[in-house]
């Protein structure tokens, strides 16, 4: 495997995980584009992710999600698909192939005190679903998908070092393992 053909870094995991401010600052390290999937939504559709969850509903925000996530084709980024981008096997599939999955991973305690702004957040929540619920139910999808996790705790910069550490030992040993 050539790491040129995996030169996107993509952080999936719960709202409120730090994939953007944790990808902007891994791209900064790097020497990488940054990618937010939430930004391009906004921009494709000039609102908000609360506002066409409100006006539209779960169902066609997460059509639009998919849509403007099939289209995102760089190299040498670090992307910030958003919380559920692991509901579309298409979109990670593609993903997988052009860079390495990471999983910011955080406790449930923790996502729940980040989350102080479910109202205008814009995270898919049904009617009666908890976060604990949204927590259960996307988990195994984004330990399933990820190449690497990491723990997204305690400072931004620290969270920031561990990926680039822990991405740079994973080619690494994939280039060992085509050596022999």
């Amino acid at each position: 495997m050539n790491t040129k053909e995996k030169s996107n870094i993509i952080l999936i995991g719960m709202a409120g995980a730090g994939k953007s401010t944790v990808g902007v600052v891994v791209a900064k390290m790097m020497q990488k584009d940054f990618v937010d999937g939430d930004l391009l939504i906004q921009k494709e559709t000039g609102k908000g992710l609360q506002h066409i969850i409100d006006e539209f509903g779960n169902q066609e925000f997460r059509r639009i999600e998919e849509e403007i996530l099939m289209e995102i084709d760089c190299e040498n980024s670090v992307i910030a698909p958003g919380g559920s981008a692991i509901y579309y096997p298409a979109v990670i599939e593609k993903f997988k192939e052009k860079g390495i999955v990471v999983y910011l991973h955080v406790s449930l305690e923790e996502i729940e005190g980040r989350l102080s702004n479910l109202a205008t957040r814009g995270v898919t929540l049904e009617a009666g679903q908890t976060v604990a619920d949204l927590y259960a139910e996307r988990q195994p999808l984004y330990e399933q998908y990820a190449d690497i996790t990491i723990e997204s705790k305690g400072e931004l910069a620290a969270t920031a070092r561990r990926v680039m550490e822990q991405v740079e030992a994973f080619f690494a040993n994939k280039a060992d393992k085509n050596l022999r």
